[in-house]
């Protein structure tokens, strides 16, 4: 490099979030690991104020046309970055993809190989001839059939299952859905007033039994005793508007002329047809069937295109192939193809491979470019998402990557170590903030922040090489370098299946075949193995659904042909973000704001002015500020300029207006109260039982730091997940199955030792716990684990060990054994 190059990005005066007026100077051309506790201000850095400089300042280069299109950050609360290279961001969790979407197209190589049918294919007449691949197609001319006649070739888009080239049938999903009858009344002892018909128990259909006993129906008889006639009204009966009482929980009779009687099919259909909430789609989906679809067999494409042929594949075969056998098939196609079409086909296909390499080089080698996106789990997708920016292959720009290990099992974690540093070696920078250890010892230089979370952090503790870091005797993460912190936060327990034991049996999903699963009662569990083996499969797609059919009193899933379980109560705890906007915060989700407004509508100068607990909501027209509406933010549209988001001239962020910020209890106002973290409010509570209780548990969590009115969809996943289990903590959760899916997301090591202590007062209340999970820690915690694989795709699907963490670690047929193994010989634990 040049001597008069900078070899620092240098920041200057740093106040994002929590970061507390920091200059920092982080080397460029390296690989640089961020790691600090959970809220101590990695990602304020990283993301906050170096990716949204960066990004920034690239898109200022652009036209203002350009920019006026464009989603743009606002400047970063820094006072100088300089040496600051345009910056490319991977996000924590990538967006789950919808029921369109298949590694092909997220990856882009769809593109190419739909230009390879196209373009060089062998096409078949409409008269039946076939005809050997040509140019004329490329040229858009008209191709010789052989026959005197001519046609025109298909273009790219014809081979798109999202467009043109949908099966007619399914249009392009590769399934179709039928009702399956039993799920519409899954309890024929049940009368229709007391609930048989499940669709009638939809949103706005709760009136259809007065209905149904105003046609002449009776409602009170269970449904397996009406006559054939009445039950076929139920099912299939006509559409017709008759007049009703409606009786209240009050007493009172509300009376409609014109309430539509809609049978339990068409509750469901016309449910299905007027709603677009994912959320309403997945509770209708519960009355279906999903089958192959009979005219495409999956594949999504229309029958037609498939007697297009390239070196003698169609479409479908090709996006059928495993990613590690498609370059071998490419190689071929040339060498195929007329003497005058291998300019351009050796064009096609070396854009073809060289969209497949980065997909081969992160390990997802198993997957198919038919894959559904929905079905590929978080590890996948942010690999996708790599993938697509290494195929770039650019170089002098940041990369900030956000927690890149998450769903990587420690034998995926060494390939992307490989590919990170590739990065760096293409002359490009990289910072990662991440927990994992194996990631931060693969780093050029380290940059620790600290000491604590939220207030208590912000600054920079140490930085270095990670041979410098491990002889910082207060940092917090050397000593899970050196292998000198305690492992193990919990006893496990020796007598594993002494409270019983719960399981199924999978027929066939995905990648699982004839696969039996058993789990322990009360004890805690962990389900591992590589990406894309079938964990999520076996827990979130069969088990889950299973457990909560028999809840239901419904049939089982189709793929679940045997379940064994003295369960009532299934909890799902995932990393999803809690609340979709800036107005639900910890103090909202929690119940604690419910509370405090309770607190001061009592306060005498409340009671004086007639005011109840709408004046202290920010929600409300009486308590919200009326300039920014009680978000504490305005966003000042400025036209080509990125939008300006600034606290409320008003309010200042406090959200309420004058007169309610008027109202003093304990001499705070209510935004004086949401100012505060937890640890500040427990003993402000200390008093008031429901609300001490409430800040107790958060505590307790491990979240003493964040502020109860902090924005909760800023939440990291580990926070969220740790954030929804605050309501369970304290009750006795006797047969209550709690499922974590990946509750390390975001969390360091230290805290990880914390969310330890709160699975152990979970099993205290007798509940029974499941995580999927590849953090070793957690691992060699558990009293159970259960290792699926051996690999990923066609290669998983097997349950290859299960036992205690030491079990595992000793068994020779476990690739997640070889690397616990290594851990715990780390710890000093083997």
């Amino acid at each position: 490099m040049p001597k008069n190059q900078p070899t620092m990005i240098e920041v200057r005066g740093a106040r994002v979030n929590n970061l507390k007026n920091i200059d920092v100077d982080i080397p460029l051309h390296q690989f640089i690991a961020i790691t600090g506790l959970s809220g101590s201000g990695k990602s304020s850095l990283a993301l906050g104020v170096l990716y949204a400089e960066g990004a920034r300042r690239y898109l200022d280069a652009l036209s203002t046309y350009t920019r006026r299109r464009i989603s743009q950050a606002g400047k970063a609360d820094v006072r100088e970055v300089r040496h600051l290279p345009a910056a490319l961001a991977l996000r924590q969790r990538p967006n789950v993809p919808n029921q369109r979407s298949t590694v092909g197209t997220m990856t882009e190589s769809f593109n190419v190989l739909r230009l390879l049918f196209s373009r060089l294919g062998s096409h078949v007449a409409p008269s039946g001839q076939r005809v050997a691949p040509t140019l004329n197609v490329a040229a858009d001319l008209p191709i010789d059939a052989g026959d005197g006649t001519s046609f025109r070739g298909p273009g790219a888009e014809r081979f798109a299952f999202n467009s043109l080239g949908a099966c007619p049938t399914c249009h392009g999903s590769g399934q179709i859905r039928q009702i399956v009858p039993e799920r519409l009344i899954p309890d024929e002892t049940l009368t229709i007033r007391n609930g048989a018909v499940a669709s009638w128990r939809l949103p706005g259909r709760n009136f259809m039994p007065l209905v149904a006993q105003a046609i002449g129906l009776d409602i009170d008889t269970p449904f397996k005793d009406l006559n054939a006639h009445d039950r076929e009204i139920v099912l299939h009966g006509e559409k017709r508007k008759y007049a009703i009482n409606i009786p209240s929980a009050t007493g009172k009779v509300f009376h409609m002329d014109n309430a539509q009687f809609e049978n339990a099919f068409a509750a469901v259909t016309d449910s299905l047809a007027t709603t677009k909430n994912e959320r309403a789609i997945q509770r209708l989906n519960r009355f279906y069937s999903f089958a192959t679809c009979p005219t495409c067999h999956g594949n999504r494409f229309d029958p037609q295109l498939l007697t297009t042929l390239v070196a003698g594949k169609n479409i479908a075969d090709v996006s059928a192939m495993p990613l590690a056998q498609l370059p071998k098939f490419a190689q071929t196609i040339v060498p195929w193809l007329p003497a005058t079409m291998h300019k351009m086909g050796q064009n096609l296909v070396t854009e073809f491979i060289n969209s497949l390499t980065p997909l081969l080089e992160l390990g997802l080698d198993y997957l198919t470019l038919g894959r559904a996106g929905m079905t590929l789990s978080t590890g996948e997708l942010q690999r996708i998402q790599l993938s697509r920016t290494l195929r770039t292959a650019t170089t002098g720009v940041l990369y900030v990557l956000d927690e890149p290990s998450i769903g990587l099992h420690p034998a995926n974690v060494t390939g992307l170590i490989k590919i990170m540093h590739a990065l760096v070696d293409q002359g490009n920078s990289l910072v990662v903030v991440d927990h994992n250890t194996h990631v931060i010892a693969a780093a050029d230089t380290v940059i620790e922040i600290g000491p604590g979370a939220g207030q208590q952090g912000g600054q920079i503790l140490h930085q270095g090489s990670v041979a410098q870091i491990k002889q910082q005797s207060d940092s917090l993460i050397a000593p899970y370098l050196t292998g000198r912190a305690p492992l193990l936060a919990r006893q496990p327990t020796h007598d594993i299946f002494g409270v019983g034991d719960f399981g199924c049996h999978v027929t066939q999903r995905y990648n699982l075949h004839d696969v039996t699963a058993k789990f322990p009662l009360n004890r805690f569990s962990v389900v591992t193995g590589f990406s894309g083996a079938g964990k999520t499969t076996l827990i979130l797609d069969s088990l889950v659904p299973a457990l909560q059919a028999q809840l239901k009193h419904e049939l089982l899933p189709a793929h679940v042909d045997q379940l064994h379980a003295d369960l009532q109560r299934v909890v799902m705890i995932d990393s999803t973000p809690v609340g979709k906007n800036a107005r639900s915060t910890v103090a909202t989700y929690t119940g604690i704001l419910d509370r405090l407004r309770k607190l001061f509508a009592q306060t005498s100068a409340a009671k004086q002015q007639h005011w109840g607990v709408a004046h202290f909501s920010y929600n409300t027209t009486q308590g919200a500020c009326p300039t920014c509406k009680g978000t504490g933010r305005i966003s000042l549209d400025v036209q080509y300029l990125p939008d300006i988001d600034q606290a409320c001239p008003t309010c200042h962020g406090r959200r309420y207006n004058p007169a309610t910020l008027s109202i003093k209890w304990h001499e705070l106002t209510i935004a004086d109260i949401l100012d505060l973290s937890v640890d500040q409010a427990v003993p402000l509570f200390a008093r008031y039982k429901s609300l001490h209780h409430l800040v107790l548990s958060l505590q307790n969590m491990g979240l003493g730091y964040l502020k109860l009115g902090q924005a909760t969809p800023q939440l990291s996943g580990g926070e969220a997940q740790r954030l929804k289990l605050v309501a369970e903590m304290g009750q006795t959760q006797q047969g209550t199955l709690f499922i974590f899916d990946e509750p390390s997301v975001g969390l360091h090591p230290l805290d990880t030792r914390t969310l330890i202590h709160v699975f152990d007062q979970l099993l205290a209340q007798a509940a029974t716990i499941i995580t999927i999970e590849h953090d070793l820690d957690i691992v060699a915690n558990a009293d159970y684990v259960v290792d699926v694989g051996p690999r990923g795709g066609a290669a998983g699907g097997k349950i290859v060990a299960s036992g205690t963490p030491q079990q595992i670690a000793a068994d020779p047929t476990s690739i997640t054994g070889k690397y616990l193994a290594q851990h715990l010989q780390l710890f000093g634990q083997d």
